[in-house]
């Protein structure tokens, strides 16, 4: 998503570091050292490909992963090499110098095949992702997970390796998000920030040129009623003349452009696409 919300804006989309932008943006500190996501998730082999399956939601609670990472920085944390620490839902993977990793998150891999995502020929990254992926097997959260009827957390994805650009002062437009990895990305521009409001009155005073804005990926799995309740809030922007144009870009990769004169075109139908959507809702 950061990817694409940098395109629309015509910003460059970094290609290493994302790690470290997302801790950038978790914590508000810039840290110098190379660093990955590891993020928890579950690996389901089939007959002829490994798929990836993200842990989302309330799938992985806290205590289970604040216990699974402490686990596992005891049993393979290493001053020398690397640390695995946990930062309240997050979790990062800190080394003395760079190896290779995934260029995407688990959530951009969820239910395909890992295998065109994995970084090719580094021997670090497969030893590494081999000694954790032992190291959950049989793990106690994972017997107790199964009690529980729970996927097991049985490898670490390690994504976005690389350090934290220098700050630069670049024009971007305002940003409304939570989002950490946007955050980061934000702050290493000196952005202007603002939480995640759920509704859009004020944007114009806080950003009178423009916006963009960053919807929690909680949404994805609440009523729907919240994500037309955003969606409305947008449409009086719209009407009230604040915005002369608004891009709307989908997980799921669905892109919407809507100009202020579209509000104009009533006789236009509803597009079959969103009807179908909707009727699978």
């Amino acid at each position: 998503m950061l990817a694409r919300a940098l395109r629309a804006i015509g910003h460059a989309v970094p290609s290493v570091g994302l790690a470290a932008l997302r801790f950038w943006g978790q914590t508000g500190e810039r840290s110098g050292a190379w660093m990955a996501a590891a993020d928890p998730v579950h690996l389901e082999a089939r007959l002829n490909h490994v798929f990836l399956h993200a842990l989302r939601g309330d799938e992985l609670s806290r205590s289970d992963l604040r216990a699974l990472f402490k686990s596992l920085q005891e049993m393979l944390g290493d001053s020398e090499r690397f640390a695995l620490a946990r930062l309240g839902p997050l979790a990062y993977l800190r080394a003395d110098g760079p190896m290779a990793t995934a260029a995407v998150s688990p959530s951009v891999v969820d239910g395909l095949p890992l295998d065109e995502f994995m970084p090719a020929g580094d021997s670090a990254h497969d030893l590494l992702v081999s000694e954790l992926q032992m190291a959950l097997h049989d793990h106690a959260i994972n017997q107790a997970r199964a009690l529980r009827g729970k996927r097991s957390v049985n490898s670490i994805w390690l994504w976005g390796g690389g350090t934290a650009p220098d700050p630069e002062r670049r024009k971007i437009p305002p940003l409304l998000a939570d989002d950490p990895l946007f955050r980061g990305y934000w702050l290493s521009c000196s952005g202007v920030m603002q939480t995640w409001k759920g509704n859009f009155e004020g944007v114009s005073d806080f950003a009178p040129d423009g916006f963009v804005a960053v919807a929690p990926q909680e949404l994805d799995f609440a009523p729907t009623d919240a994500i037309t309740d955003c969606l409305e809030s947008l449409r009086v922007v719209m009407k009230r003349g604040d915005l002369a144009k608004l891009t709307l870009l989908f997980r799921d990769g669905l892109r919407i452009e809507i100009e202020k004169k579209d509000l104009l075109r009533f006789w236009r139908k509803v597009s079959p696409l969103l009807v179908e959507q909707n009727a699978h809702a």
